[in-house]
């Protein structure tokens, strides 16, 4: 009848020999900070044998430490590397794909990317005004990087400023009491994230039959141009929005 008791799974203990403690340990990161990443889809889940038991496998502990390899060493946010996990760049031929690798060390200089330091959160956190909560919906985001470096909770420096921004909008008035969260930036992350989509798409197969330093070249030099016209046409259409309300 119903009262009868599920038997737990069995598991093979060669297969999946750790438990979340064991991935903790392994990795130094907190079991919150792993259940995140596989309710995101960068970790699969484990072999469950109960409703809140479960082993995991040596690619659970490869697959961790790479996501914290691409974080500390390459200051990926976790949807970048989703991203790249997801193999997102199937649409680009081999060719294409060597020629974005080729590119890149040319463009370092304009893009940034080569400055591995890092910056305590508290220090910026405290300069600006925010909690490390708002800090944290940062992260989650995917809008900066931050890391535990003995310890201590610190962050990109190429990524600063966006605490800096926050901060200034806050000061600016979008405050809680207003409605106002961090969250609220999702929209421009989305919106940004669709348009270097679609721009790669377009620019890449008309690049592909240059060499990387010309093509590098031509994206440094149209680069600038381009956010001006993002920033100006922002506006203009934030000024036909009001004027059309006349």
């Amino acid at each position: 009848m119903g009262g009868q008791a599920t038997k737990p799974a069995s598991v093979d203990r060669e297969r999946y020999p750790y438990k979340m403690r064991d991935l903790c340990d392994e990795t130094g990161l907190d079991r919150q900070a792993i259940h995140f990443y596989i309710q995101q889809g960068l970790v699969p889940e484990g072999f469950k044998t109960g409703r809140n038991m479960a082993y995991y496998g040596p690619e659970h502990l490869d697959r961790i430490r790479l996501i914290r390899k691409l974080q500390q060493e390459r200051f990926l946010p976790l949807k970048a590397i989703k991203a790249m996990f997801d193999g997102r760049d199937e649409s680009f031929t081999p060719e294409q794909r060597s020629l974005l690798a080729d590119v890149r060390p040319h463009l370092e200089a304009v893009l940034g990317g080569g400055d591995r330091q890092t910056v305590a959160a508290a220090e910026l956190l405290a300069a600006h005004g925010l909690s490390k909560d708002e800090l944290l919906a940062l992260d989650k985001l995917g809008l900066l990087t931050t890391m535990k470096v003995d310890g201590e909770l610190r962050v990109a420096s190429q990524d600063a400023w966006m605490i800096e921004l926050w901060g200034g909008l806050r000061s600016a008035g979008l405050s809680r009491e207003l409605g106002f969260e961090v969250a609220d930036l999702a929209l421009y992350e989305e919106a940004i994230g669709s348009l270097l989509e679609q721009e790669v798409s377009m620019i890449v197969p008309r690049l592909s039959h240059l060499p990387p330093a010309e093509a590098a070249s031509l994206v440094e030099r149209a680069l600038p141009l381009i956010n001006v016209f993002l920033a100006r046409y922002h506006l203009t259409r934030v000024r036909n929005f009001f004027s059309a309300l006349d």
